[in-house]
């Protein structure tokens, strides 16, 4: 058996069967997301579509209020699924064959987690999700066993209480199954809790050596995941007007408009060099967790779009107030949270950060145009993309005028 881990074999070196699993270097260089990172990603594109679907099927029955609870107690489960493998794999992923083979069983209950989305939206029935998660986190759980066993003192001990974490809140989700369906409300709630506490349990006394620029890659890559969702839908819009042309001077306005929201999210959000921020436990914990928002708003406009054009054709059951808000409200909810968690570190003075929040109201106002709602509201995110490149050019030009 080899003591050497093969670092970065997933780029086009052999597979070593077996090496022991140590933690990776926090400054190791040119370190980036892997194929089986990839892969791994492209099991919850099956997740997350499925709870789109479902919230758009909501909205189009004129029940957006059990839509969005769906949606959120589901995309819940979806990203912190996601959330577990990403940043243990950015502390310990040694890429020979018993790693790649837990991680492929990890895929396939991201599988099952997304065959059991809809029984959970629709009736609340969370017994294929759960199997989906016990699944997942055997496989991260023996990850997490043979890290210890790789490790010593402290890093060991952060290595078992992830392990003894991960199993015991496991154990209260099985356990509520057994329970009356009135038990979920509250159950679910405290198993969140108990699911957002383990990390800070386990890291109490030591930090795992995830990677600042590995981790900022894997979220960026998401977000690009969630954003596509849009891009779906925008698709959806244009085949549709091609379909109906009655409606061919509604429905493109909304894909073009849903293309542009798209576009200036994109932009908003790889705006700065996030890893640079990523210093220490606390901002990982606060920037990680807040990425709920971020990544549930992103994949939720695309959900809109689909609204949208469910309504442009009338063929859902809502006003067009209601369709508008379910592209505007997760547009603004996006720029918001993408300046609270993850720009407004690297904001200068009181311009640069209002404009986020600025774009974000004018966003919510397009909201009350009627059919152009959706068009006014990527005119809107666009111009807030304008005015913060300004700004930003404003701010590096101004020292050369100085001494100019």
């Amino acid at each position: 058996m080899s003591e050497e881990s093969p670092r970065g074999a997933g780029h086009g070196r052999a597979v070593v069967p077996l090496v022991r699993m140590t933690a990776r270097r926090t400054d190791e260089p040119h370190r980036s997301a892997t194929p089986l990172e990839l892969l791994f990603d492209l099991c919850f594109v099956v997740a997350v579509a499925q709870a789109g679907a479902r919230l758009v099927h909501a909205f189009a029955e004129g029940d957006p209020a059990h839509g969005i609870t769906g949606y959120l107690v589901v995309f819940f489960a979806i990203w912190w699924a996601w959330v577990n493998f990403t940043w243990f794999a950015s502390a310990y992923d040694c890429d020979d064959v018993p790693y790649r083979i837990a991680t492929l069983v990890q895929m396939s209950g991201v599988l099952v987690l997304a065959a059991g989305v809809p029984r959970a939206f629709d009736d609340a029935d969370f017994t294929v999700a759960v199997v989906g998660y016990l699944i997942m986190r055997v496989a991260l759980t023996l990850q997490w066993l043979r890290a210890a066993h790789g490790e010593a003192g402290a890093a060991r001990s952060a290595a078992l209480r992830y392990a003894a974490g991960l199993t015991v809140v496991q154990l209260g989700w099985v356990a509520l199954l057994l329970l009356p369906g009135a038990a979920w409300k509250w159950g679910f709630l405290l198993l969140v809790v108990a699911e957002l506490a383990v990390p800070a349990f386990a890291e109490r006394r030591h930090q795992t050596t995830w990677h600042p620029h590995h981790i900022a890659e894997r979220y960026g890559l998401f977000t690009i995941i969630m954003l596509g969702e849009t891009i779906a839908a925008s698709s959806v819009a244009v085949q549709t007007a091609l379909d109906e042309s009655t409606a061919l001077d509604e429905l493109l306005p909304i894909a073009a408009g849903g293309l542009v929201i798209i576009f200036a999210a994109f932009w908003i959000y790889f705006a700065v060099p996030v890893h640079q921020y990523l210093t220490s436990r606390r901002h990982a914990f606060l920037w990680g967790y807040g990425h709920y928002v971020i990544l549930g708003s992103a994949a939720a406009i695309g959900a809109g779009i689909e609204v949208a054009v469910e309504e442009a054709t009338h063929h859902a059951h809502i006003s067009t107030l209601a369709a508008s808000a379910a592209v505007t409200v997760p547009t603004a909810l996006f720029m918001i949270a993408t300046w609270v968690v993850h720009a407004r570190h690297f904001k200068q003075g009181v311009a640069q950060n209002l404009v986020l929040p600025g774009g974000a109201l004018l966003v919510l106002a397009a909201g009350f145009a009627g059919h152009w709602a959706v068009p006014l509201a990527g005119l809107a995110a666009a111009c807030t993309v304008a005015v913060g490149i300004l700004l930003a050019t404003t701010r590096f030009e101004a020292p050369r005028d100085h001494h100019g």
